[in-house]
């Protein structure tokens, strides 16, 4: 086989298994990335990479040797969930930084945690002043939690003795790429003939809508192909 079909196949495939992988391990790895994720995402990557195209190394030993990884990270995952000592030892504690609006020097140290990145982070929290925060830490996928002395905070609905509102539910999508999305429907009692009526009332078709959405104040938002503006920026 010529190298360049067996590098297409070879891709191919390892673009399978990474997506088969990820489906596995779920969606943790990418959104809560953790020392160990971030490891074993590298890891992941780098058997992928020369599974596509090092021709060199036989491709049911990386297809093995991905898997057994996968299967490690599984197992490891699982013992997280189950076990709160294995939790702290794969993922980490958070580590507090600023505790009773004092910075504390060792453990930003112990981190190598700078001045200039303590502040660029507070500023990405809306905070541009450090005598506003009561308590900061890093949490273990490496994000800053801050919470601000009671001065500095946003009043609540509670803090200033008004009327809660009720509980909204959450807008309904009924229509997208000019199809109805039938499940929504079925789940919230909507037929597909009131939807039908609507569209009528604004004297539109189906096909002429690109996307529908049913706010939760009972609003039907309605976005249109035809946009009808004089000069738009998405211009083809």
């Amino acid at each position: 086989m010529p190298e360049h079909f067996e590098v297409i196949i070879r891709s191919i495939i390892a673009f399978g298994i990474l997506l088969i992988g990820t489906r596995v391990l779920g969606k943790q790895t990418i959104s809560q990335m953790t020392l160990f994720d971030f490891i074993a995402g590298i890891s992941l990557g780098a058997i992928t990479a020369n599974l596509a195209f090092n021709l060199a190394i036989d491709i049911h030993h990386l297809v093995l040797s991905y898997f057994i990884f996968v299967v490690i990270i599984f197992i490891t995952a699982y013992l997280s969930m189950k076990s709160r000592k294995a939790r702290k030892f794969l993922a980490g504690e958070p580590t507090v930084i600023i505790e009773e609006g004092k910075i504390l020097e060792g453990n930003m140290k112990k981190m190598r945690y700078t001045l200039d990145y303590l502040n660029q982070q507070l500023r990405e929290k809306d905070v541009f002043n450090i005598e506003e925060v009561s308590h900061a830490m890093v949490e273990p996928n490496g994000t800053l939690s801050v919470l601000k002395k009671p001065a500095f905070r946003n009043p609540t609905i509670k803090d200033l003795q008004l009327k809660a509102p009720k509980e909204q539910r959450l807008p309904i999508e009924l229509i997208m790429d000019a199809k109805m999305i039938k499940k929504n429907l079925e789940d919230h009692n909507l037929s597909e003939q009131w939807l039908d009526v609507e569209l009528r009332r604004r004297n539109v078709k189906l096909a002429d809508v690109m996307y529908a959405v049913l706010s939760s104040n009972g609003f039907l938002y309605l976005d249109y192909y035809n946009d009808v503006i004089s000069s738009p920026v998405d211009k083809e």
